[in-house]
């Protein structure tokens, strides 16, 4: 769903929003302000507040770089993302909890996933619905865990179409869903995103080693991690699902690829 709309110049950027039923706009200045007090350079400039038509706007500085998301991720890449999330995580961070955050996600997926789902357009429609089955009677489970316990500040999307790569370094934008969140949900969210899981851009295990060695995933944060590694695929899951964006937008295929890969992790609780 596409939430605002983006006007370029030669270094700044307009960012009108066409929808803010979740405060994007105050969640975006929130977390521009806050990175360029505490970590200037990770992400744009907050330079002004505007309303256009009555629809909020933020401007902001632009960026050097290129998405990293539609190729696979360089090893450079990959050390410099596992920099750029270990500086968010040190940002300071209090108040509301991030759009779509632990506390909230396994209610979300399971309300999603409760939905009726015609499988029968599904390339295999039998595995689909014994996985929604699976999922359903796993989301149906209450977990300590969903909630934030070690608490960074969080841009609120794993997508790596808003990570910017200049050869060097490794940039954020999109903060419309800011705030603070767990630790280990924000890289489980980097790692399960369908933008780099689907097409297996991103080299998972590189990243969580880099992530390791920045901001040091002991063995309650492991733990969680593949908690919320199962929580999102969960979500990914079932945003593949007919009737879902995500069906249409994917490759056929892509419904099944996303079934075996949240059936492995739901086997091995470990990954």
């Amino acid at each position: 769903m596409h939430t605002h709309a983006l006007s370029l110049g030669a270094d700044v950027v307009r960012k009108r929003y066409v929808s803010w039923d979740d405060d994007e706009a105050d969640r975006e200045w929130t977390g521009l302000t806050a990175l360029a007090e505490h970590e200037p350079g990770l992400a744009p400039v907050p330079i002004a507040r505007e309303v256009e038509d009555g629809a909020p706007v933020v401007v902001m500085s632009g960026l050097a770089g290129e998405p990293l998301g539609g190729a696979p991720v360089p090893a450079a890449a990959v050390a410099a993302l596992a920099v750029a999330l270990r500086r968010l995580f040190a940002v300071p961070v209090a108040g509301r909890e991030r759009v779509h955050g632990p506390s909230t996600m396994r209610a979300a997926v399971r309300d999603r996933a409760a939905r009726p789902h015609d499988v029968a357009t599904c390339q295999d429609p039998a595995l689909v619905a014994a996985v929604l089955d699976r999922t359903r009677a796993w989301l149906a489970v209450e977990h300590a865990w969903d909630r934030v316990h070690d608490p960074v500040a969080a841009r609120g999307d794993g997508n790596l179409d808003n990570l910017l790569w200049d050869g060097a370094s490794c940039r954020l934008v999109d903060f419309e869903e800011f705030g603070v969140s767990d630790l280990a949900f924000e890289v489980a969210d980097v790692v399960e995103h369908a933008s780099s899981r689907l097409h297996g851009l991103l080299d998972v295990a590189g990243l969580l080693l880099a992530v390791d060695l920045a901001v040091d995933l002991d063995g309650a944060r492991r733990a969680r991690l593949a908690h919320f590694r199962r929580l999102l695929a969960a979500f990914w899951f079932v945003m593949l699902l007919p009737g879902n964006g995500g069906f249409a937008r994917n490759p056929a295929g892509s419904t099944e690829r996303q079934a075996r890969h949240l059936v492995d992790l739901l086997d091995d609780p470990a990954r």
